[in-house]
């Protein structure tokens, strides 16, 4: 059993991303300077669960709502279980935790428009029912209610972790999508840069039948294809100035074999490297159009494990290129750690959201709060 100081302050964070592997459940300890993760869970997604997620989040498909609410009560259980075994781990009893943030499982991200928006589900009353832990999610709503676009949320706490006095730090996330935090003297900005791994998951998942390519290793056996390369990246997506947001409602299945039409007769290999590339290329364009000055860029999410994916943006970036790990900071671990660090904003009044970084009107206190109950 952790001992418990009495001057601590513990959070759950809860994450589930875009690559739609499982729920990511860390304990956070606020008390020090820095927030400090005390104990981490990894809770996968059994592949029937996945198969739904996958189907309910597709562009233009139509959905049963007895379908949408029983998926949205199941992971909602599920967010609950991966927060009570990651406290049965450590023997620390729910009354210590001061509340559990949960990013949810986003189904649909269309913040653009008046009426726009972005969909999570993941029951919270389930959660904060079952764990007794009161429990705060649906952060995103809030920023786009004041014309944001709801993400990244990340880059204030990416600041109040990796903020280095007096130099310009790049933090990137590589998730299904991948985004990037600004770290200046001026300030934070960030935003979405485009596809991370969602692209060549997709593309695995199609042709090998596994999820994701481990390593990038399959990546590594073709050869990248010029033409398709440039009509990836000449999507308008990447002349949009910043703040944007996307997610794989744009950057989906019916995306990718629309610009594979005149490519049939390529190796499925060929087509995997240039995803790779392509990723690589969007991340890396980005940062240098941006944040050129960057002393360095730490990597976090799942795309840091692609040692393909990471060896170009090496080749790319005339900057180090470094996991989030040389910080002592495990790179799986960020996004949880990040949604408990807005659990804790929200709980205490505090606004969550940088104008600079989302183009909201005004900073605003996100999500909404969900009372927990003794257990």
């Amino acid at each position: 059993m952790l001992k418990i100081n009495p001057k601590t302050e513990l959070y759950i964070g809860l994450m589930s991303g875009t690559s739609l592997d499982g729920i990511d459940a860390g304990l956070v300890d606020f008390s020090p300077s820095l927030p400090r993760l005390i104990a981490f869970h990894y809770q996968a997604f059994p592949d029937e669960l996945r198969s739904q997620i996958h189907r309910i989040s597709q562009p233009d498909t139509a959905i049963l709502l007895n379908d949408y609410g029983t998926l949205d009560a199941q992971l909602g259980q599920l967010f609950a279980e991966a927060a009570l075994a990651l406290l049965k781990n450590t023997d620390i009893p729910a009354t210590e935790i001061k509340a559990i943030g949960s990013h949810g499982q986003t189904v649909y991200h269309a913040p653009q428009g008046p009426y726009g928006f972005s969909l999570q589900i993941g029951d919270p009353n389930r959660i904060a029912q079952t764990t007794g832990i009161a429990t705060i999610s649906d952060f995103r709503r809030r920023d786009i209610a004041v014309g944001g676009q709801g993400a990244p949320l990340v880059p204030a706490f990416h600041q109040a972790l990796f903020g280095t006095p007096g130099k310009t730090v790049t933090v990137l996330n590589i998730g299904g999508i991948a985004n990037i935090s600004l770290l200046t003297a001026q300030g934070v900005r960030g935003f979405d840069t485009g596809p991370g791994n969602t692209l060549m998951d997709h593309w695995c998942r199609l042709n090998t039948g596994r999820n994701y390519d481990a390593n990038g290793d399959w990546a590594k056996t073709g050869q990248v294809q010029p033409a398709l390369f440039q009509q990836l990246l000449d999507d308008p997506y990447f002349r949009q100035a910043p703040p944007k947001s996307t997610g794989k409602e744009y950057f989906s299945p019916a995306w990718l074999a629309a610009k594979l039409t005149d490519y049939s007769a390529c190796q499925p290999a060929d087509i995997q490297a240039t995803l790779c590339r392509f990723s690589a290329d969007s991340i890396a364009n980005a940062i240098l159009a941006h944040a050129a000055d960057s002393s360095q860029v730490l990597v976090c999410g799942g795309g840091v494990h692609n040692r393909q994916l990471m060896a170009m943006l090496r080749n790319k970036l005339p900057i180090p290129v470094l996991s989030t790990a040389e910080y002592g900071v495990n790179p799986d671990h960020v996004e949880a750690m990040a949604f408990a660090w807005l659990a804790r904003q929200t709980l205490n009044g505090l606004t969550g959201n940088l104008c600079s970084v989302t183009g909201a009107s005004v900073p605003v206190i996100l999500g909404g709060i969900y009372p927990g109950h003794p257990v």
